[in-house]
């Protein structure tokens, strides 16, 4: 009885593992004070075009103003991390560029607008 040859194939890995954080996809920071100094006045100018009274504009750029305080004055990669109670550096980092692109969104949307139509009675009413 004849076996059939076994053919072996290498298995290649999807992504690689961060080895000093151990986070998976997300490449490591080498410079975050001016990743983050730079995403945040994005940012930041981003609302800028959005109304003062728009509640997106007013609580996130409390909060964006916040961090970006915290970017300038804590040059240690650690206790900014720390101070920012957001996960790891690099985790920041990526919430910075969601941000980023969710502000330059919700300008696109206008959602401080009135609505286009009355919304239907008790559309926020639950249980019906």
């Amino acid at each position: 009885m004849k076996h059939a040859a076994l053919i072996t194939i290498p298995l290649q890995r999807p992504t690689t593992l961060n080895p000093t954080t151990g986070l998976v996809g997300l490449a490591v920071s080498h410079n975050p004070h001016e990743r983050l100094r730079v995403l945040y006045t994005k940012i930041l100018a981003s609302l800028q075009t959005m109304p003062q009274d728009a509640a997106y504009r007013k609580y996130t750029e409390q909060l964006v103003s916040e961090r970006y305080n915290h970017v300038k004055t804590e040059p240690n990669v650690e206790e900014l991390e720390k101070k920012l109670n957001c996960g790891q550096i690099e985790e920041i980092i990526f919430q910075a560029e969601c941000e980023l692109a969710l502000s330059r969104k919700m300008s696109q949307w206008k959602a401080w607008e009135p609505l286009i139509e009355e919304p239907p009675a008790n559309q926020w009413k639950w249980p019906i």
